[in-house]
């Protein structure tokens, strides 16, 4: 038995769902989130909560389960309150600017990166150090942060790059004479 399956999605005020199928859409305050389920669950709205339950006990039903219910409560989560990742640059010289709708990353290269942002996403820099992603889809804002992420990866031995804020960058000692 699923743990997490088996807890309802409860939706907040301001927040409905319909169901079409197999795909459930969830509309809020930040807009509008869909998923489509696999055969394998039945989706339910009864009121005010959103009710996941496997179509027998195969292993594959069972494994979808709790997965159909993660993915519900996040296209919840995503239109009330949104999802967020935040980096931040270490480096000398390492800066990053928001110029409209580009990301300009200074980084060390002899050129300057331009990052175009996507649509759905927002992309800001409170700080030259500091890069904040947001948005009401959580794949889109955690593919937008790696692909940011990876102009600059943090190096073992001095820990310049981009990483994520509280992230662990794993240290290696130098060359010794």
């Amino acid at each position: 038995m699923s743990r997490i399956g088996k807890k309802p999605v409860e939706l907040p005020k301001g927040v409905s769902a319909s169901l079409s199928g197999q795909t459930i859409e969830v509309k809020g305050p930040k807009g509008t989130l869909s998923f489509t389920a696999t055969d394998d669950v039945t989706l339910a709205v009864e009121g005010a909560e959103i009710k996941v339950t496997p179509r027998g006990t195969s292993k594959r039903a069972r494994q979808q389960w709790g997965m159909s219910r993660s993915m519900v409560e996040n296209l919840v989560t995503g239109v009330t309150s949104g999802f967020k990742k935040e980096l931040e640059i270490q480096g000398v010289g390492y800066r990053a600017s928001m110029q409209g709708n580009v990301l300009k990353l200074s980084l060390g290269y002899s050129h300057e990166v331009n990052f175009e942002v996507p649509k759905g996403v927002t992309v800001t820099s409170p700080k030259q150090t500091e890069i904040v992603v947001e948005g009401i889809d959580p794949q889109v804002v955690g593919q937008v942060a790696a692909n940011i992420r990876d102009w600059k990866r943090p190096e073992p031995y001095k820990g310049k790059g981009i990483r994520y804020k509280g992230e662990f960058v794993f240290r290696k000692e130098g060359k010794k004479k």
